[in-house]
């Protein structure tokens, strides 16, 4: 959906006030917080995720008291994709369709509806959309369309990691025209490089994204 069709604001947005943060125009988008993730025991663990669940909670019962949307992305990976290092990727296999790893973390509070990515081999990183296998065109998951029938025009995107998933959902997020706010505290990055989680909130600025929090618990 071009942003250029969303329903006119209604007026500034202070995403960095927890009292005034949410509303009917407001979709609070929750990032994979999967076991695979979040979880220690996790094939793909990142440092510090299961600290973010109590406060993606407490902000799902704010946005929820507030009349927003609450959306989750989950990964949902067959057992052989391009995305995997054994199939030619870069990443330890995770969040297969089914599996312990591919549940959403156990103490996060479901509260609204779960759109799935990746379900066909597909590449990529955003709660938006995939990469087709073959041509490695974008395709659209339901995210937005989900987040559109609600009324939303801005979002919150808080999850896991702040370097992958999050970053390109945020970015996306401003590509398809929402004003997009990222919760710092409650995003961990994977920081397959040094730097990885700092560089990722660096583009997330300048693509216009508001970061709340501090930048110390992102990283």
């Amino acid at each position: 959906m071009s942003g250029s069709l969303r329903v006119p604001r209604s007026g500034p947005w202070s995403a960095v006030d927890p009292g005034s943060r949410y509303g009917p125009q407001v979709g609070l988008v929750i990032v994979d917080v999967q076991n695979d993730f979040a979880d220690p025991a996790g094939s793909l663990h990142v440092r510090g995720g299961s600290e973010i669940v109590p406060l993606v909670n407490a902000e799902i019962e704010r946005a929820l008291q507030a009349g927003a949307a609450v959306v989750y992305t989950q990964d949902w990976h067959p057992a052989h994709t391009p995305h995997f290092a054994g199939d030619g990727g870069i990443w330890p296999a995770h969040c297969v369709q089914g599996t312990w790893g591919a549940a959403l973390h156990p103490r996060l509070s479901v509260r609204g509806p779960i759109v799935r990515k990746g379900a066909h081999g597909e590449d990529g990183y955003s709660g938006f959309s995939m990469r087709d296998q073959a041509g490695g065109h974008p395709i659209p998951t339901g995210l937005d369309t989900t987040l559109a029938r609600g009324g939303a025009t801005r979002i919150v995107v808080c999850g896991l990691a702040t370097d992958y998933c999050v970053k390109a959902t945020a970015l996306d997020g401003v590509r398809l025209g929402y004003e997009t706010a990222v919760l710092l505290d409650a995003v961990r990055a994977v920081e397959l490089r040094p730097g990885d989680g700092n560089r990722a909130l660096d583009e997330l600025v300048a693509a216009g994204v508001v970061l709340v929090g501090d930048r110390t618990r992102a990283g």
